[in-house]
């Protein structure tokens, strides 16, 4: 599957997700969940993937995470916060770039519509 493809299977589980627990609960229940069903639809899911920094051609650990990284191809960043703000977006783009990727969803969870949370975000696609 493309990048194109897991994002449509990602999005119909989490907006079925959000359709079945609602809006306002922890942004950890938010990712198992969906991992879960991502995992039952015979996806590849891996959580809370450490991202290393590389500066100066030096590989640093510091402690990024990626919240779900889907066929090894879509980065997921799961949210569950009143508003975005531009550094949710700036943050999934530098996550995007460290891991050399193309696509990542950035996921707010805290919306009455889940479709207003979804957002699709780039890397050379």
């Amino acid at each position: 599957m493309d990048e194109n493809e897991l994002s449509y299977k990602i999005i119909g589980a989490a907006m079925e997700l959000h359709r079945t627990l609602g809006p306002g609960l922890l942004e950890s229940v938010y990712e198992a969940a969906l991992a879960y069903d991502l995992r039952e639809m015979e996806i590849n899911v891996a959580s809370q993937v450490p991202m290393p920094m590389v500066y100066k051609d030096v590989k640093m650990e510091v402690g990024y995470r990626i919240d779900l990284l889907v066929e090894n191809k879509v980065i997921i960043e799961i949210k569950s916060v009143e508003n975005l703000t531009p550094v949710h977006f700036a943050q999934t783009l530098t996550y995007l770039k460290l891991a050399d990727k193309r696509l990542a969803l950035l996921i707010n969870f805290n919306t009455k519509l889940l479709k207003d949370g979804i957002h699709r975000i780039v890397n050379k696609l």
